[in-house]
């Protein structure tokens, strides 16, 4: 196996209450929760007020470990586009 591989790891109990407690010092909000997969081989979730947004992964890589967060925003949440007036021509000078 190439060892500049990242390799996925299993995230444990300890894992997911470490990374809550830091995502909630870091954010300000007790409103976060890193919640544990329903199921073997299901990913670990992040949840604002009990809403899915995104998942959590752990990585190893070379001895050395790091969780990603996968954070995914449906268009069907967005508020409606700002339209925007286009800018009109800088006057033009006359010679």
């Amino acid at each position: 196996m190439d060892p500049n591989l990242v390799r996925a790891t299993i995230m444990n109990p300890s894992d997911i209450e470490r990374v809550q407690a830091y995502l909630r010092r870091l954010f300000g909000s007790e409103r976060i929760r890193v919640v544990p997969p329903a199921r073997a081989g299901m990913s670990v979730e992040l949840a604002v007020n009990d809403e899915v947004v995104g998942t959590v992964h752990k990585d190893t890589d070379d001895g050395e470990v790091s969780y990603a967060l996968h954070i995914t925003i449906l268009e069907e949440d967005l508020p409606p586009p700002v339209r925007v007036a286009p800018k009109a021509a800088p006057p033009r000078r006359v010679r």
